[in-house]
């Protein structure tokens, strides 16, 4: 392992470069010459323009260059494309419309981009902004996921009347019919899992420059994966992937939002190539809500048919999505599908089927957050095991202990289609009950009561797919001095890749942190990369770095047996050093690499020089796992809720890190509990304009609304990768949802609370209490 090996837990190398001020962020990027743009976004939901005059504004001090939709359209400007392969109720095709990048005629949301201003100064391009005369002609909009699909609903595209991108369904429809149809009992639940913003610290900017000596664009951005970006911009461009070059330097956050290419990216790269000077655009955070891709925003009518043991038996779930008012990309459609299969859990359920709809309205397109779909898999069948239990009188903890897939099923493929390949969820389970001290639930209840607070436990099991087949690329770099660089095509927003990955070619080479330079995230230094989401990075990037660390060592092994005139196969490997088995003869990595590149020190038909790749794309997902318990009080006459404790087991495979596992799992917690506690993109149901749009109404959680955490790694290293790393970048939002709300409900059910939707605010809390205490008539769907 060594000191700074694989296990260890090692401080954040990037810490004390961040913390000092010294990192490179986009605001920090300053360029000779450069120009300031702003964007002109449309303060209507819907609306007709007949009429755009940018006289006026051409003429303002500063002004260097407007451009409008029609600007791009001239100059054959493309846009992303959807490639799924997707039908619509009627069996017609999916149907999608990306953005243009500047809108013609017609807007859809609130904060559409119209128009595009470059000045001398930010505050000459938004004095000239406000002098461009446009005649808006607003129009009825939709903003709400269930009133996008009422009959006569206003239609956000004139040709899709009923406001469905497309459906999709996986499972067996008939198999899980049959089992409903033989279940003693049957719960049905509607969920409805709000729309949200990431909110990461620093808000989106790009700086796009041309260089006509050569033809190429080059875009500073934070994104998270810079050579797709790269593929995308020289596919709007026309133009071939070597004349565009992506830099990213340091991202402070991302969470999804930042995956892809935003309509911004090329109005800066378009603005470059026509004035030719440097274009900077900085969002800023009041405008962030409206520039940036939402998350989550979808309902869900779930039912489960048990039989008269509390076996289950099947699961029926009906998702509709909303996706906002363009489809640019897949990438706008990930979080809708690729994780309904883990809407069984980590359950035994023989039969299932689960239909998707997917619909548009007058709101910002939404995309990957944090999770991407399984925290609301996670949130569907946890809640709805919580409501069965209730229904049915029965133990929640018994009920999930009958139905959870047992180590020795392993590998168990779900009627959904996932395959788990490892994981032992009961463990997972019985040991978060002991360091939740589950036994002492009692007692706790009954002194909350007395103090007069609601007391709720949260039980939950999740899984989530990560790491899904994609490749990925690392290169080893020695340099003639014996220093080494570590090119990775991973992107960092904050998740400790530098230290890991380091960790890991220190393992692998005996090397101290020190001794390598890290470079990530230009599309001209790494010569390929994948980039980060979905939880990919340590486990297949770490592998791309150990295939590439393989090939120096059996390269270095070679030269250095030529050094010390002994066979290869007399040289072992250790701690940085080849060593002559049975003696105290030895030469070190870094003296070989320095022999690397003198020739006449080299074997015969050995080339020149130290430096290795590495590409790895997995067979199958990896499936994280664990068992997540969380404690709350309410206090009934204010709808507060306190989080008291949270303990989780995780199973994320091999622990490269402890210290920079537990701060991702830290965070993913906070992230999943905002969001169920206080978070809420709200967009008033008869304008569609934003209401949310600033922290004075879009709540965050502080450190006070949180409690010490608890986190304990069992793991179970999988097969598919040589490190046996799962993944764990969102394993701590995937559970936090369902945990934290099924702890709240655990707490309202005493007082006659059956259904209650996210987010948990005092209000909302106060007032279902209330509607709880007034005489109610008996709903259907009810356990029998």
């Amino acid at each position: 392992m060594g000191e700074f090996g694989i296990g260890q837990p090692l401080p954040r190398v990037e810490d004390a470069r961040l913390l000092k001020g010294g990192g490179r962020y986009i605001n920090d990027v300053a360029l000779v010459g450069q120009a300031c743009g702003y964007v002109l976004r449309s303060p209507h939901a819907h609306a007709r323009f007949t009429r755009i005059d940018v006289a006026a504004a051409k003429a303002a001090p500063g002004v260097l260059g407007i451009f409008t939709g029609d600007d791009l359209a001239a100059d054959g400007l493309g846009t992303p494309k959807v490639q799924l392969q997707r039908k619509r109720p009627d069996g017609a095709p999916l149907f999608a419309r990306p953005h243009p990048g500047l809108v013609r005629e017609r807007v859809r949301y609130v904060g559409d981009p119209v128009a595009f201003v470059v000045a001398e100064t930010l505050d000459q391009a938004k004095d000239a902004a406000e002098l461009i005369d446009i005649d808006y002609a607003p129009l009825p909009a939709v903003v709400d996921t269930d009133d996008a699909l009422k009959p006569g609903a206003p239609r956000v595209w004139d040709e899709n009347p009923d406001n469905v991108s497309h459906v999709w369904e996986i499972g067996n429809r008939g198999a899980t019919e049959a089992a409903f149809a033989a279940a003693a009992h049957r719960l049905k639940r509607r969920y409805v899992i709000s729309r949200v913003h990431a909110q990461f610290m620093e808000p989106r900017g790009a700086v796009g420059v041309f260089d006509a000596h050569d033809g190429r664009f080059t875009l500073y951005a934070d994104v998270q994966y810079p050579h797709r970006v790269r593929g995308m911009l020289a596919s709007v461009f026309g133009v071939p992937e070597h004349r565009v070059r992506v830099v990213a330097g340091d991202v402070g956050g991302g969470f999804g939002t930042k995956g892809w290419q935003y309509a911004e990216h090329r109005l800066v790269l378009y603005a470059a190539w026509k004035l030719g000077r440097p274009v900077k655009w900085q969002c800023e955070r009041s405008e962030a809500l409206l520039a940036d891709e939402h998350g989550r925003d979808c309902i869900a009518e779930a039912e489960l048919a048990l039989d008269a043991a509390g076996k289950f038996l099947g699961l029926r779930v009906h998702m509709i999505s909303n996706v906002g008012a363009y489809i640019s990309s897949d990438r706008n459609l990930l979080s809708t599908f690729t994780s309904l299969p883990a809407l069984v859990g980590t359950y035994r359920i023989p039969a299932a089927h689960v239909g998707l709809m997917v619909v548009f309205s007058n709101a910002s397109a939404t995309a990957p957050y944090r999770g991407a779909g399984r925290p609301e898999a996670i949130y569907v069948i946890e809640r709805l095991i919580d409501d069965a239990a209730r229904a049915l009188g029965r133990d929640r903890v018994e009920l999930r202990r009958k139905n959870l897939i047992l180590p020795q099923a392993m590998p168990h493929k779900t009627v959904l289609g996932f395959t788990y390949d490892c994981g032992d969820f009961a463990t997972n389970m019985e040991r978060a009950l002991v360091l939740a001290d589950c036994a002492g639930v009692a007692p706790r209840r009954a002194e909350a009561e007395r103090r007069g607070k609601l007391y709720g436990v949260g039980i939950v099991n999740p899984i989530e797919r990560a790491a899904s087949p994609s490749p990925e690329f690392a290169e080893v770099r020695f340099d003639t001095g014996g220093g080494v660089t570590l090119l990775m095509g991973t992107m960092n927003q904050g998740q400790g890749h530098e230290t890991v990955f380091k960790q890991i070619l220190c393992d692998r080479l005996g090397l101290a942190p020190d001794d390598i330079r890290f470079i990530e995230g230009d599309t001209d230094q790494v010569a390929f990369g994948m980039g980060t989401m979905g939880s990919r990075s340590a486990a297949i990037g770490g592998t791309a770095v150990t295939i590439a660390a393989a090939k120096v060592i059996a390269k270095a092994k070679e030269i250095a047996a030529h050094a010390l005139e002994v066979s290869d196969a007399d040289l072992v490997f250790a701690d940085g050093r080849f060593v002559v088995a049975g003696t105290d003869k030895a030469i070190g990595l870094k003296e070989v690499a320095r022999i690397a590149f003198q020739p006449a020190k080299l074997p015969s038909g050995v080339e020149p020089g130290l430096y290795e790749t590495g590409s790895f794309s997995p067979p199958n997902d990896t499936f994280p796992n664990g068992c997540h318990v969380a404690e709350v009080e309410i206090d009934p006459e204010t709808g507060r809720v306190e989080l008291k404790r949270y303990v989780i087991v995780d199973d994320v495979g091999t622990v490269l890190n402890p210290l920079t596992l537990k701060g991702q799992i830290h965070g993913g917690v906070a992230q999943g509990l905002g969001q169920i506690l206080m978070e809420q993109v709200v967009y008033d149901r008869k304008t569609g304009q934003l209401l949310t749009a600033s922290f004075m109404d879009y709540a965050m959680p502080r450190a006070s609304d949180l409690c010490a955490m608890e986190v304990e790694s069992a793991p179970t290293p999988t097969g598919l990768n040589p490190l046996g790393v799962k993944g764990a970048g969102e394993a701590g939002t995937v559970g936090a949802l369902a945990c934290v709300m099924n702890a709240i409900m655990d707490a309202l059910a005493s007082q006659g609370v059956r259904e209650f939707d996210m987010p948990a605010t005092p209000a909302r809390v106060w007032r279902a209490l209330a509607t709880a205490r007034r005489p109610r008539m008996t709903s259907a769907g009810e356990g029998r």
